[in-house]
């Protein structure tokens, strides 16, 4: 019985050596087909050209953001996070940048009726540029080149009420 308890043990433990070996053979052989690419983008545009702006708003109908920068003919790509939770049909938000002089208050009233545009009056001539409406969780981008002319520039959310608290200024050196 010795014997047999002696000779299990000792297969045992060449089963153990035997997988350890494999483990770290097979660990060597993931090591070695990891490649390593590197991959180069083109350099069309250094980040000093493009402003990226990046500005968040929640289901507590807010902006992280009252001020966004960019100099005066310098390509923009503005970004938009919802980082709230509600869908877009309850707390949708976008950005719109008016152009200078517009009635930020009179623009609100009229884009609060255009629903089925995106509550963007359609033909105005009041907008620099817009995001899209989105809902939680949703992200959109537009990219524009900032207006020559330097300059305080209004931003608000033309979803219904919103630009009450969430509205800032667009400012171009």
């Amino acid at each position: 019985m010795n014997i047999f308890k002696s000779t299990l043990l000792s297969a045992l433990m060449v089963s153990f050596f035997l997988l350890g070996c494999a483990g770290e053979k097979k660990e060597e052989e993931e090591k070695k087909t990891i490649k390593i690419e590197k991959k180069e983008t083109p350099a069309k545009e250094s980040s000093e050209d493009i402003a990226n702006l990046v500005i968040t708003g929640n289901d507590l109908m807010q902006y992280n953001k009252n001020e966004l920068r960019a100099k005066a003919g310098q390509k923009v790509k503005l970004t938009l996070r919802h980082i709230g939770k509600l869908d877009v049909n309850v707390m949708g938000h976008n950005v719109v940048i008016l152009n200078r002089g517009v009635n930020l208050e009179a623009f609100a009233a009229r884009a609060a009726t255009e629903r089925d545009n995106n509550y963007i009056p359609p033909g105005t001539d009041e907008v620099l540029v817009n995001t899209e409406m989105i809902g939680g969780g949703q992200t959109t981008s537009v990219e524009f080149i900032a207006p020559s002319e330097p300059g305080e520039y209004e931003f608000l959310c033309s979803f219904p009420a919103h630009y009450a608290m969430m509205r800032g200024k667009f400012i171009v050196e």
